[in-house]
């Protein structure tokens, strides 16, 4: 019975610190398998673009974060900055997509919205 009640509470501790950590970001290699997974009819020469794409926006918040750290910024005071980062990654996917595959993807970017406004998390297209 004790061993039962320390593997629950080990347990109970893992989970509360991944949930406290938050979620993880998504290399680039896994948002363009989940933009493949969502998007239908992706040319091999778009997927490259979205992973160019994913990339150099990737390589952006890291350096974004990085200056954050260095001056001592909380999260609060990058949130615009990352929202100007994420606006235009979102317009230069859009950009690659035919209109069917931009309409679906926008789609799923206001759900994603949605979702996040009303405290769900969601993703999205980050």
């Amino acid at each position: 019975m004790k061993k039962l009640l320390l593997v629950c509470a080990f347990v109970i501790g893992v989970s509360a610190v991944s949930f406290a950590q938050g979620r993880q970001q998504q290399t680039p290699a896994q948002q363009v398998e989940r933009l493949k997974t969502q998007i239908t009819g992706l040319t091999d020469d778009q997927v490259a673009k979205a992973t160019t794409i994913f990339t150099a926006s990737a390589k952006s918040q890291d350096s974004l974060r990085a200056a954050a750290t260095a001056a001592g910024t909380d999260r609060a005071a990058m949130r615009p900055a990352q929202t100007a980062l994420r606006t235009a990654q979102t317009a230069k996917i859009m950009a690659i997509l035919t209109p069917d595959q931009a309409a679906a993807y926008k789609k799923i970017q206001d759900e994603a919205a949605a979702r996040r406004a009303q405290g769900g998390g969601g993703g999205g297209g980050n």
